[in-house]
């Protein structure tokens, strides 16, 4: 990237000076976070995420060969922009898998390379919390060499709070049933203004971070997210931003970071226009040039869609996530992708982009140059 063409390009857009700060490498504020995101054409950001996205990872491209197990959708919380979750065990559409059922969904996939199953569940009040370690249990013995990346940080605190434990407390039972790492998922909004709105009953912004905390200082990794494109500004995307770069500094915990677009079927907040592409593409390149401390920026592919998944490895963008067999969550909630994606799939969408694959494990370990 010839930082020289782009210059003049960004000292019009009025950005010259945070431009300069990437460049020599500087940490930017939360004021340069809300001032990037004001920029209107979001090829003057992504221009400046793609320096540091090279300078980290060059042309290479991560992904993994994983599958998604979600055993419960039976969820107490009421999050008003969920379209997964339904309140009560009965209510249509609910459901919950059996530990057999759950494990059928590993053991059928027996004879193909897959390194990860990641669990995200609901809230179930109806289920006992041996459950869940029964479950992971049930994997590792169908599958010892699996990495279980598993239970958000809402479902910790869930547990912690509804059994009569403390997180670290949970988080010791689920390591030594099996649990090898944490997703990122339930991050929301840390604003407190759009939480009371969107999720007033599960746990905040400070008790999300802080099962985190926990976990990386217990010697788990884990990933981090951030719902975007409901009713959030773009300041409360900064502030949330800010805060995870702040935990990282103090545990380096974070493994990547996953911007989560909103989808507005099936839920309560369908009256709301999705977010524009323009948005899409500025949120991943401010995500990749303010957390110049997490190693990576992950665009899961079955919320944008293929194509913006390969423009946004322009956008700071290193990692596509992996062949995600059986998602449900955002399928539920309107997201036209496929259900899955061979290695061979997502190597040709990574190459037709002009970028090198590579295959990872969870813990970013190369498995395989493609």
């Amino acid at each position: 990237m010839n930082a020289i063409w782009w210059m003049p390009r960004w000292q019009d857009a009025g950005i010259g000076p945070i431009a300069e700060k990437v460049l020599a490498s500087e940490r930017l504020s939360e004021t340069d976070g809300v001032a990037l995101f004001n920029v209107a054409d979001p090829s003057l950001v992504g221009g400046l995420a793609n320096i540091v996205r090279e300078r980290r990872h060059g042309d290479a491209t991560w992904f993994n060969r994983n599958q998604h197990v979600n055993a419960t959708n039976v969820c107490e919380a009421s999050c008003i922009f969920c379209s997964f979750a339904r309140l009560k065990t009965g209510d249509p559409g609910a459901y919950a898998m059996t530990i057999d059922e759950a494990v059928d969904r590993v053991r059928r996939h027996r004879g193909q390379l897959i390194t990860e199953v990641h669990i995200v569940n609901g809230l179930n009040p109806d289920l006992p919390f041996s459950y869940y370690t029964d479950l992971l249990r049930a994997i590792k013995v169908e599958r010892p060499d699996i990495h279980i990346k598993g239970f958000t940080a809402v479902e910790i605190a869930w547990f912690a709070q509804t059994f009569g434990r403390t997180v670290r407390g949970v988080i010791e039972e689920l390591v030594a049933a099996g649990l090898d790492s944490l997703p990122g998922g339930g991050a929301e909004i840390f604003a407190p203004r759009a939480r009371k709105k969107l999720c007033p009953d599960k746990v905040d912004g400070p008790g999300w971070l802080d099962v985190h905390r926990t976990a990386h200082q217990m010697g788990l990794r884990s990933n981090c997210t951030m719902l975007y494109g409901s009713i959030e500004t773009m300041a409360e995307r900064v502030d949330h931003m800010m805060a995870l770069r702040a935990l990282q500094d103090e545990t380096g915990g974070f493994q990547t970071f996953i911007p989560l677009k909103y989808h507005n079927e099936n839920n309560r907040l369908s009256r709301l226009m999705e977010a524009t592409d323009a948005d899409t593409l500025r949120t991943y390149a401010v995500s990749r040039l303010m957390l110049d401390n997490i190693g990576h920026i992950k665009a899961y592919w079955p919320m944008v869609g293929l194509s913006m998944a390969q423009l946004l490895l322009e956008y700071g963008v290193d990692d596509l996530d992996g062949t995600v067999r059986e998602e449900r969550i955002y399928h539920m909630a309107g997201a036209s992708t496929p259900q899955e994606l061979t290695r061979a799939e997502l190597v040709a969408l990574i190459r037709r982009a002009g970028r090198t694959p590579v295959e990872r494990d969870t813990l970013y370990g190369v498995a395989a140059e493609a």
